[in-house]
């Protein structure tokens, strides 16, 4: 079976044309992404979770189709909701975070008939939005089919962590029904690994959001060089042959082979050989997706970043002189050294396991690129110039953490963007991913740090910290803190268990809201402004960057100690969550709290038909908005107010009012000024009206 491999030319041919090699590569996509489940020996198997850090099966079933929802909504392309419902349940939950609702007791999950014919639905819905989008060439960061591409190389990248997941299940749980195509090169004899030299030189990488040329991540954008003296790399990936000489020494039990963070995973899992290595009779056998094979020697090995480090150690014992993993930028090197671009390699389900590591030759190396991803010492970091993409601006950022690795090349089941030199993508070190590694003898620096894991660079977030956290001025008291606590005196008639901050951005109204209930959840639609809580609790401070004036910034720093906050900081959990379509779990609040949030809102009708039956009876909503109505968040025609209809001026106040009258009494509205600081000499002076609202009994 053969599929198209490659990922979109976004400048050449006409729109039509182009309109229809889109079409035909989002159903190559979409349908390979539902044929994978077909391993599973019975429609039931699909409620397993093969790993305690991620979801059911069932999840990445339906999470593929919702993303393309989700996000031609969050994009202001469409409005309609197939199943709001699993829109939301099968939204998020992607890479082991705080904020990625893994408690099963929150979900319930459809039948897979159900999530099927959802599937269809969106299917056809998609092909209706690609075949009418009006667009021009080239498609670029800006253009409404971005969002469509976006799409489908998010289900691409899905197909292979879906394989993975299938691979990791029961063998038991899985049929061996022949639906790809498997190499059977294997051998109890592998070749010997020798080192190569590579010469050095210089490493650009650079992407423009104008003319991108092929679809990209907001990792890839912008600009990168570096220049790299000569240094050797293995000739072959690592093969199991040569890893099981590591095995057979023992080095799962030379813990000094093991990084700290290597032996806290080696703790946690006991491993003693790779996790797709099973023993049985006296033999070591390979686990791939549906079969189960004799171990091949000669095939390359699968592990995670941990095991990859300590065999680099145990490996220079061996040789007498250090090898380890190779930076990102040596990768490269490597890759422009042999012309990798051009080399016929294992990818795009060519094979749907690993073949030999002597089979694909890349000028005197072999697998520069394809049979297993390749794990790389670099953790992932911004390119100068980073910015994320508006409609998916948490793709890369909360990786930003030291604790997620670049991974290099691709692998046998990888498509589209993922089998690009450009392609940076990054797994927490001890996941598994078809990965494997090769190691270089180098005299290069590397990176090994972003940061200290409490600085916060991105300049959107950083101006929200300082107005979350930062000084007062010119009078004004602080915007959340004053808010919550203009509260107090409505709060004495009330419950104060549970209370809700809708729209949490980095997270102080949801700690001073700590100070007066027993539980606070904080909820908002970007991962990256959650974090920033996330990390107020789990360090003891925060260090962001205040702009001055242009390109110069000062440091400050913020701890919830400082803020008084510090005994609340257990009180609170950040999830994330989309105000127009919240999770059925949400309810039953006695106070929900929604601070400059509905102007910023897509649909915000639909946060008021949805919300208030939230909040307890007896309970409070408050609602805090400068009404700032702009369509760059909200198309037009989902205003609340600030237009006129019928010769008739509609205000924001005026429709909540028509909202909330049957179950509502507003009990009261108040001015709140707020200031948010720019830079140095530059301000932002607004004022939000506070709406309390009281549910009736």
């Amino acid at each position: 079976m053969k599929f198209r491999s490659q990922t979109i030319d976004l400048e050449k041919g006409s729109v039509a044309e182009k309109r229809q090699e889109i079409k035909e590569y989002f159903l190559q996509t979409y349908s390979l992404d539902e044929k994978l489940f077909e391993v599973l020996s019975c429609e039931q198997n699909i409620y397993e979770q093969p790993n305690s850090l991620r979801h059911p099966l069932i999840f990445y079933f339906g999470h593929t189709a919702t993303f393309f929802i989700n996000k031609l909504n969050a994009a202001n392309i469409s409005q309609k909701r197939i199943n709001k419902i699993y829109e939301s349940i099968f939204a998020i939950g992607v890479d082991e975070m705080s904020w990625d609702d893994l408690n099963h007791q929150n979900y319930t999950w459809p039948s897979i008939q159900q999530t099927k014919a959802y599937r269809d639905a969106v299917r056809e819905f998609v092909l209706s939005i690609i075949e009418n989008l009006e667009f021009t060439l080239p498609i670029n960061w800006d253009s409404p089919m971005w969002i469509i591409l976006m799409g489908i190389e998010h289900e691409n990248i899905h197909i292979e962590t879906s394989s993975v997941l299938l691979r990791e299940l029961d063998f038991s749980l899985i049929n061996n029904n022949k639906i790809f195509t498997y190499n059977d090169e294997r051998s109890s004899v592998y070749p010997q690994n020798e080192l190569l030299h590579v010469s050095g030189g210089a490493v650009v990488c650079e992407k423009n959001h104008n003319q991108p040329k092929q679809y990209g991540w907001d990792n890839e954008f912008a600009f990168h060089k570096a220049t790299l003296d000569d240094f050797k790399a293995s000739k072959y990936l690592v093969s199991n042959g040569e890893y099981l000489e590591f095995v057979k020494d023992g080095g799962y039990k030379k813990l000094h082979y093991f990084t700290e963070d290597g032996l806290r995973w080696l703790d946690f899992s006991k491993a003693v050989m790779p996790r797709f290595w099973m023993q049985k009779e006296g033999k070591i056998y390979l686990r791939e997706i549906n079969r189960l094979v004799e171990l091949p020697l000669n095939y390359p090995v699968d592990v995670n970043f941990y095991e990859a480090e300590a065999f680099c150690k145990y490996k220079s014992d061996k040789l007498g002189f250090e090898v380890r993993l190779p930076s990102e930028d040596e990768y490269y090197r490597l890759y422009d050294f042999v012309d990798a671009s051009n080399c016929e390699a294992n990818i795009a389900l060519k094979y749907a396991n690993q073949t030999p590591v002597d089979k694909y030759i890349f000028g005197d190396f072999y697998d520069v690129r394809g049979n297993v991803w390749q794990w790389s010492l670099t953790p992932m970091y911004p390119f100068d110039g980073f910015k994320t993409h508006p409609s998916y601006d948490d793709f890369t950022t909360p990786t930003f953490d030291d604790r997620h690795a670049l991974m290099k090349g691709g692998s046998f089941i990888s498509f589209g963007n993922e089998i690009l030199r450009s392609a940076r993508y990054a797994f927490r070190k001890h996941f598994f991913q078809h990965a494997g590694f090769r190691y270089v003898k180098s005299t290069n620096s590397y990176r090994t740090k972003l940061n200290d894991n409490v600085y916060e660079s991105d300049e959107q977030i950083s101006q929200y910290c300082e107005f979350h956290y930062g000084d007062t001025h010119f009078g004004v008291e602080n915007f959340a803190k004053q808010s919550v606590h203009l509260l107090k005196s409505y709060l004495q008639d009330i419950p104060t268990k549970k209370a809700l901050d809708l729209g949490c951005s980095v997270g102080r109204s949801s700690f001073e809201l700590a100070t007066f209930f027993d539980e606070v959840v904080g909820i908002d639609f970007s991962a990256n402004f959650i974090n920033v809580g996330v990390k107020l609790q789990k360090y003891d401070s925060l260090i962001y960057k205040s702009k001055v004036e242009g390109d110069i910034f000062e440091s400050k720093s913020v701890s919830l100690k400082d803020l008084d906050l510090e005994v609340v900081r257990h009180k609170v959990s950040f999830l994330q969550g989309d105000a127009c379509n919240l999770k059925e779990i949400y309810s039953g609040y006695d106070l929900i709290f929604c601070s400059n949030l509905i102007d910023r809102l897509y649909y915000p009708q639909k946060f008021l038909d949805d919300v208030p039956r939230r909040v307890n009876k007896g309970g409070l909503l408050v609602i805090l908005s400068p009404y700032t109505w702009m369509e760059a968040y909200t198309p037009k025609d989902n205003w609340l107010g600030g237009f006129v209809q019928e010769n008739k001026e509609i205000r924001t106040l005026q429709t909540l009012r028509e909202n909330f009258q049957s179950d509502f009494e507003l009990l009261d509205t108040l001015d709140v000024e707020f200031v948010i600081k720019e830079s140095v000499r530059k301000f932002q002076h607004s004022i939000s009206q506070m709406s309390i609202w009281k549910r009736r009994n």
